[in-house]
Order: C-alpha cells, then structure tokens, then sequence
C-alpha cells in the first residue's frame, strides 16, 4: 500500500458521509445542470470535489486537478506531467447519482511526473474501497488482488459507445457480434475497472479517457495483473492527449480482443 493511503482513504470516507450520501436521492432539480450538452454537474460534485482538494492539500501540498476545477479553467491541463499532481474526480457517474441510482464512485490518484503513483476507487454505497500503489500491488479492502477472468465461453466486454461517432460504434458491435458477449456498462468508471479485477467483466473499451476518469483505475488493473493500452497497443499515458483505451483482465485478453475489435 501507499504509505498515505490511511489519509486518504479516512478522507475519502469523511466526504462519502458528510457530503455525498446525504445529498443521494435528494437532490432538487435545481441542483442538477448541464455543464455541456449531454454531461451533467450538481451541488455534490462541487462540493464534494471542494472537501477533498482542501483535505488532500493537508496530506500532502501537490498541483490539484479536479474535475469540476478543469470544466471552469480549462489552462489548468497545461503541464500536468510535471511535479506531483492530485487528481479528483469528486462524483464519478453523476448520470447515475442525479438519476437517483447507483453505481458512483469517489477517485482520486497522485501522480508524479507523468506517472501514476497511487490511486483509490471509493463506493460510498458499499464502502468498498480499491486502491493500488506503483509496484505494491492492488487492494480491495486492504486485501491484495489479482484480475482474474470471467472464464465464459465468450469474452464478457464492456463497450462503451457515449464519445464513439456512428461509423466507429457500429464497428465495434459488429465486429464483436458473435464473439464477444457485450455486457451493460455501469457508467462509472469507478466500477468498470473494478468488474475486471473481479472476473464479472473481460475487458472494456473507452473513447474518451480523461485523467480523472481512468487514471485511479489504469493503475488499480495493472497493478492487479491486467493490462491498459490505446488500441494501437501503445501505453496509457494521462496526459498525452490520446483516445481510445482497450483495458482487460491480462495481456491474452487484451491481445485477443484487439484482434477482434481493431480489424
């Protein structure tokens, strides 16, 4: 583990029960807005996202790259592969949390030029909590973990097709037709990852893949055994300004699902 991970994770906790749970399933309309067309914002995620840049600032002084932070000052990208870096997504799957509904998740990951050093992945509905730190491994409740597979006798993909133009989706469904069983994503990246590790999902592949989004979760699969890349195969690297991420539960998979997604 981390050696500040009983910091964060006590403050990740804190915020799940002071900011996040009181507000769930009792948010006012008024409360809920579109911070671009299609992508929702509500009271929860600024404040939640306020709670914990001011919390991690004490545990440790780091640049803050929170989402909500980004939306309102996009400059704050610029050279975030320099120093270390705090990066927050304070309400990850905001669709799901101002519907009322799980799954959502709190993230954060510390990063240090340009690379990921530790990441934690908090349900505040279950009080599971993931966390991984560079060459330590990936936890589950303190427990270490390894990816396992789904063992089904198609691969059990998660695809998301929310960023995918037309042509690109119907490419990828059909060409996973028949060889892939497509399972419903959850909408959260913060339970995605966690599906993979745990053998209900093979693999998943993303469009978009904002730092906030993926990077607690890239760093929680691969130190589980999986394996992260672009669909070219390249590494996953943050802040490169790249799209399209194919994750899985080990290297043969992955292998195995690029043949069958990038033809």
């Amino acid at each position: 583990m981390h050696p500040l991970s009983p910091a964060v994770e006590a403050l990740m906790r804190r915020v799940a029960a002071d900011v996040v749970l009181p507000r769930y399933q009792q948010l006012a309309a008024h409360e809920i807005e579109e911070k671009t067309p299609g992508e929702l914002v509500t009271v929860v995620d600024r404040e939640s996202e306020a709670r914990l840049s001011e919390g991690l600032l004490s545990i440790m002084e780091a640049r803050l790259l929170g989402e909500e932070a980004v939306a309102a000052d996009p400059i704050l990208m610029n050279d975030i592969a320099s120093g270390a870096v705090w990066i927050i997504d304070p309400i990850d799957g905001t669709a799901n949390f101002a519907a009322g509904r799980a799954p959502f998740a709190i993230m954060i990951a510390l990063t240090v030029d340009g690379v990921a050093e530790a990441g934690w992945i908090l349900d505040p509905l279950t009080g599971r909590l993931c966390h991984a730190a560079r060459g330590r491994g990936a936890f589950i409740d303190g427990a270490r973990v390894t990816a396992r597979p789904t063992g089904a006798p198609q691969l059990v993909a998660g695809i998301s097709t929310l960023f995918l133009d037309p042509e690109t989706r119907d490419r990828f469904l059909g060409n996973a037709q028949g060889k892939m069983v497509c399972a419903d994503i959850p909408r959260c990246a913060g339970e995605q990852y966690p599906k993979i590790v745990l053998g209900e999902h093979d693999l998943a592949l993303y469009e978009r893949t904002l730092p906030w989004d993926h990077v607690p979760g890239a760093l929680f699969l691969e130190e589980a055994g999986g394996k992260v890349a672009r669909s070219d195969g390249r590494d996953y690297v943050f802040h490169d300004g790249s799209t399209s991420l194919l994750v899985a539960a080990n290297t043969a998979i992955w292998d195995a699902a690029a043949e069958i997604l990038f033809v």
